[in-house]
C-alpha cells in the first residue's frame, strides 16, 4: 500500500500553487530568475493578499454605506422623505448685541456675534453648525445647518427682536447629505476623505494579486477592461 501525496495548501509557503506562485513573465520566470527577485515576488503577492484581505473588511461597512446611499441620492423620487418637521419661533435678544453702528465697509463691525449664536442655541435647542451671520443696515440673518437640517433667524437690529424657522427633514436625507460630506463637518469630511483612500487602496491591491492568480489573470483582466469600456461609453454616449 503507497502513502498518498499530502494535498497541496494555499498557506504553505514552500509549496508550488497556481493561485499564489508568481506568474510565468516579468513576474515569474520560474527556476531562470534569481532566487532573490523569486522570494520577493512571493513577498509582494502575500502582501498584496493580506492587504486586500483586511482592507476590505475594514472598509466592508463604509462601502456598504455609500453604495447605499449611492442609490438613495441617485433617485430623490423614490427615497425622498421632505420635510419630517417644521416650526417657526419669536424671541428677543439684547438690543445691544446687534445695534452697532459698524462702518460703510462692514455694517456688522461691533456685533456680538457669540452671543447671539449661543442665545438661539440655548434658548430654542438649536443643532448643526453655525453656516453663516450675515448683517445689513436693518437686520442680521443667522444660519445654523446640519445634515437633513436648518435653522434661520432674521433678527431687527433696531430692537433685537427675531424670527426663526427651524426644518428637520427624515432619516434618508440625513443618510443622503452623510454621502455628499454636506453641512457634516470636518471629522466626517475626513472620514469620507480616508474612506476613499481606503477603496482605492483596497481595489488597486486586488488588481496587483491578480496578476499572481495565473489562472484568473485573464479572465480578471478581461473583465476589468470592460469595466472599464462600460464607464468610458456611459460617459461618452448616456451623458448629454
Amino acid at each position: 500500500m503507497t502513502r498518498s501525496n499530502r494535498p497541496l495548501s494555499n498557506t504553505d509557503p514552500g509549496r508550488p500553487n497556481d493561485d499564489r506562485e508568481p506568474a510565468s513573465g516579468p513576474l515569474s520566470e520560474g527556476t531562470a530568475r534569481p532566487q532573490a527577485g523569486r522570494r520577493a515576488g512571493l513577498k509582494l503577492a502575500a502582501f498584496s493578499r493580506w492587504l486586500h484581505t483586511y482592507l476590505s473588511m475594514f472598509g466592508l461597512t463604509v462601502v456598504l454605506f455609500f453604495s447605499l446611499t449611492g442609490i438613495t441620492l441617485n433617485h430623490p423620487r423614490f427615497f425622498d422623505d421632505g420635510i419630517a418637521t417644521s416650526r417657526e419661533a419669536e424671541g428677543r435678544v439684547a438690543a445691544e448685541w446687534v445695534d452697532a453702528s459698524g462702518t460703510d465697509s462692514d455694517p456688522g463691525a461691533g456685533i456680538q456675534k457669540l452671543e447671539v449664536v449661543e442665545h438661539l442655541r440655548r434658548t430654542h435647542g438649536l443643532r448643526g453648525a453655525l453656516a453663516s451671520f450675515t448683517t445689513d443696515e436693518d437686520e442680521c440673518v443667522v444660519t445654523f445647518k446640519g445634515p437633513g437640517y436648518s435653522a434661520d433667524a432674521f433678527i431687527r437690529r433696531a430692537d433685537g427682536r427675531y424670527r426663526l424657522t427651524e426644518e428637520r427633514r427624515g432619516v434618508v436625507a440625513v443618510l443622503n447629505d452623510l454621502h455628499k460630506g454636506r453641512d457634516a463637518g470636518p471629522v466626517w469630511s475626513a472620514l469620507v476623505d480616508v474612506s476613499a483612500a481606503l477603496t482605492a487602496t483596497a481595489s488597486l491591491s486586488g488588481l496587483l494579486l491578480l496578476f499572481y492568480i495565473k489562472r484568473r489573470r485573464a479572465t480578471g483582466l478581461f473583465l476589468a477592461l470592460v469595466g472599464a469600456a462600460v464607464l468610458a461609453a456611459a460617459f461618452l454616449l448616456g451623458v448629454p
